[in-house]
């Protein structure tokens, strides 16, 4: 590998970005699935009684969901004060 194309550790956060943004979208479509599951089963499916069940994943994909939040958000910052100041 040249020195050209070399990653800078600023290619490396935006590299970690990218890849937490698109896990943040596929938790954000597994909340909303559990979700639909879970109204199925506290509801027409009641007397299944696996309603708790799936509660409890849809609360673990809202905390993994939450947490990538705050990960990408805190990466967000590391990477603005790793670009260089504009020239004036």
């Amino acid at each position: 590998m040249s020195d050209e194309n070399a990653k800078t550790p600023a290619d490396h956060v935006g590299d970690t970005l990218a890849q937490l943004k698109e896990m943040r979208h596929y938790s954000k479509n597994n909340v909303e699935a559990l979700t639909t599951a879970w109204l199925l089963f506290d509801g027409e499916l009641s007397k299944l009684k696996q309603a708790e069940k799936l509660a409890d994943l849809m609360d673990r994909q809202g905390q993994l969901h939450e947490a990538l939040e705050k990960a990408i958000a805190d990466l967000e910052e590391v990477l603005a004060k790793m670009q260089p100041e504009p020239e004036e």
